[in-house]
């Protein structure tokens, strides 16, 4: 009797499991259906994103392009200039240094680590298993008072200084409506390295029959956050390549383009 009750304690405990990695991949699907369909999702090609950042009570414009072969840029507006950071053209990572104001690229590992997830358009969840990610439903867990289901994210691999590094998120869907209100990642490099970013997502609107948040705070897991408001978000946007392009300089200082 006792060894039945052993194995029914085991064949219960796989049930859990599989229900679990289950659950986790039907969370996921109820998401972007919820949000506008798998399908829809697969036809955009990218997207621009016109926000505000509230940096200690002052607006700072920003324009985000993200587009669906890896393309990325931000453009800050500060100041009355226009200064882009974390450009990536599908080879080369560059930013624009404030004091400065000269275009340099960055090294080669921050370089590939980027490359890795440039074609996580458009996000790190949609065809995770195509990229080989795996995904863990965690459980039940409270977040700024809203139920959430918890789900650790597996991405590939990132390497910080000449070590490869698990690289994994926690993602909290509201229970209710399955859209995530916030996702945590430990910051692997720099002066945050240890701790933990968060970032919260709120009041979801309609784009094109997509739907996305248009309020969201980033910073450090504990500590007060950056607010940032979406104005607007255009899809399929016609970006000339040029745009993502390191600007080289001749030995006089002149832009060559």
């Amino acid at each position: 009797m006792k060894t039945i009750k052993i194995i029914l304690a085991l064949f219960v405990a796989s049930l859990t499991l599989q229900t679990n990695a289950q659950t986790a991949d039907e969370i996921i699907e109820t998401y972007y259906e919820n949000t506008g369909g798998k399908d829809n999702w697969a036809k955009v090609t990218g997207m621009t994103m016109n926000a505000k950042v509230n940096q200690g009570g002052m607006e700072i414009p920003i324009e985000i392009t993200q587009m669906k072969d890896g393309k990325q840029m931000t453009v800050v507006n500060f100041q009355g200039k226009e200064i882009k950071q974390g450009v990536f053209d599908g080879e080369v990572l560059w930013s624009i240094n404030f004091l400065t104001q000269k275009a340099e690229k960055s090294d080669k590992e921050a370089t590939d680590n980027f490359k890795i997830q440039s074609t996580d358009f458009p996000g790190p969840l949609f065809n995770y298993k195509e990229k080989g990610y795996k995904v863990e439903l965690i459980g039940k867990e409270e977040f700024s008072g809203t139920e959430c289901f918890k789900i650790k994210l597996t991405q590939k691999p990132i390497v910080v200084d000449g070590k490869e590094e698990e690289n994994t998120s926690f993602y909290y869907f509201d229970t209710e409506n399955f859209v995530p209100i916030a996702v945590q990642t430990e910051i692997k490099s720099g002066p945050g390295k240890g701790m933990v970013s968060e970032v919260t997502m709120s009041d979801y609107q309609e784009v094109e029959g997509l739907y996305f948040p248009f309020s969201m705070t980033q910073g450090v897991k504990g500590q007060p956050g950056s607010p940032i408001s979406i104005d607007k978000i255009a899809l399929n946007p016609k970006i000339d390549a040029s745009e993502f392009k390191f600007p080289e300089e001749s030995e006089s200082g002149t832009d060559k383009n």
